[in-house]
């Protein structure tokens, strides 16, 4: 369900609203916006904050901005794994848009749809569907169903589709969304790449190899000629692209796809920007595949040092990071750091995803298969129970 939140980002970035033009409040949003889209989660919530409270008093609390304010929060507490206080402030700015704009606007769509990915982000599978339904239709009824709104939520719903295993209606859904963006955009512009990401990963995880590599090549030459040969979505496709090399064993060709993502991530983002992570996770686990540890660890390492910084030692990144390390640890039969990393991971964990997530039962699982490998079943088995009653609980949710 992680890689389905990554995805599903919606955020409404200092809208343009009336009334507000070069108002300290857009000031105050542009600004949280750049050190969001920076990684500094930090400088943006101090930076929303702020606007929040510039809006309510120059606006009033039931104001448009505000809830936009809101959202922007919302969004980044969502990152951060502050899950409760993402849903109260995704509530209060539906409640604040419903009453300015009425319950049809596409202001209320965006708002249903981000509620849906913090659902989804926190195993409630039934709930995130509704929203994204939801939203769906209101964008489909006040924007018209060829709106590239419609695309996203479509997107998003195939998103959760594809997690769920309901294959065949997440093709559906992401070539509805291809085509909408191709009529709209244009086969060549790189919003089209979005639609065709998502086709292209589904394909790959259907083991459709011939079929999502086309996609990828497509992918690489859009955004190479919008972008720049060196821009950071090109990078991400051409990991994407190694990725499915390495699941076919075409090692050969996969690594200098990597490598060459990564330099490309490196020089446009810096040494530690959490943009690279990606980069990281995806090229130490195609070594890991091989059994190549060593080359394996030091990224896996320098993955968990650029999300330390910049999202705090309690984040759900942290939490993955320690849990790939400790995986890696524990092929390496470094069975002593392998476990001090799977408690930290379970501890980080408990915290983010809290006590009922299916990241935490994953985390659980993996731990488990560590104990049992050092011969502690006995330790191992209260684990694998706790496990199964986490998944058992989502399931019902």
């Amino acid at each position: 369900m992680t890689r389905l939140a990554v995805a599903l980002l919606c955020l409404a970035l200092s809208p343009a609203l009336v009334g507000a033009q070069d108002s300290l409040w857009e000031k105050y949003m542009a600004a949280g916006a750049e050190s969001y889209g920076k990684g500094q989660f930090a400088e943006a919530e101090k930076m929303w904050l702020v606007a929040r409270k510039e809006a309510e008093s120059s606006f009033g609390p039931d104001d448009i901005r505000v809830a936009a304010t809101l959202t922007n929060l919302a969004e980044l507490y969502r990152r951060q794994g502050k899950y409760p206080q993402a849903g109260w402030l995704h509530r209060r700015a539906l409640s604040i848009t419903k009453k300015a704009k009425g319950s049809h606007h596409p202001q209320v769509a965006s708002i249903v749809n981000n509620l849906g990915t913090l659902y989804a982000t926190t195993g409630r599978v039934d709930a995130a569907e509704r929203m994204f339904r939801r939203a769906l239709i209101l964008r489909e009824r006040t924007l018209g169903p060829d709106s590239l709104d419609v695309a996203a939520s479509l997107d998003n719903l195939a998103l959760l589709y594809h997690d769920e295993d309901h294959f065949q209606d997440a093709v559906q859904l992401h070539r509805r969304a291809l085509a909408i963006r191709e009529h709209a955009l244009g086969p060549s512009h790189p919003g089209v790449t979005v639609s065709l990401s998502h086709l292209a990963a589904l394909y790959t995880d259907l083991g459709r190899y011939a079929e999502a590599e086309p996609l990828y090549r497509r992918i690489i030459t859009i955004r190479q000629s919008a972008l720049g040969q060196d821009h950071p979505e090109v990078g991400a496709a051409l990991d994407a692209l190694a990725e499915l090399y390495r699941r076919q064993g075409k090692f050969g060709l996969a690594e200098p796809l990597f490598k060459q993502s990564l330099a490309i991530r490196e020089k446009a983002l810096g040494a530690e920007n959490p943009g690279l992570i990606p980069s990281l996770n995806e090229s130490a686990l195609f070594y890991q595949a091989q059994g190549r540890y060593a080359d394996a660890e030091p990224l896996y390492r320098r993955a968990l040092a650029i999300n330390e910084k910049s999202f705090g030692p309690n984040a759900p990144e942290v939490a993955k990071s320690l849990d790939n390390l400790a995986e890696l640890c524990r092929k390496e039969s470094k069975f002593g750091e392998a476990e001090s990393l799977y408690r930290r991971a379970l501890t980080v964990g408990e915290r983010s995803y809290g006590a009922n997530h299916p990241e935490l039962a994953s985390l659980l699982e993996n731990y488990a298969v560590l104990l049992h490998q050092m011969g502690r079943e006995q330790d191992a088995v209260p684990l694998e129970a706790r496990a199964r009653t986490i998944r058992s609980n989502a399931s019902r949710n």
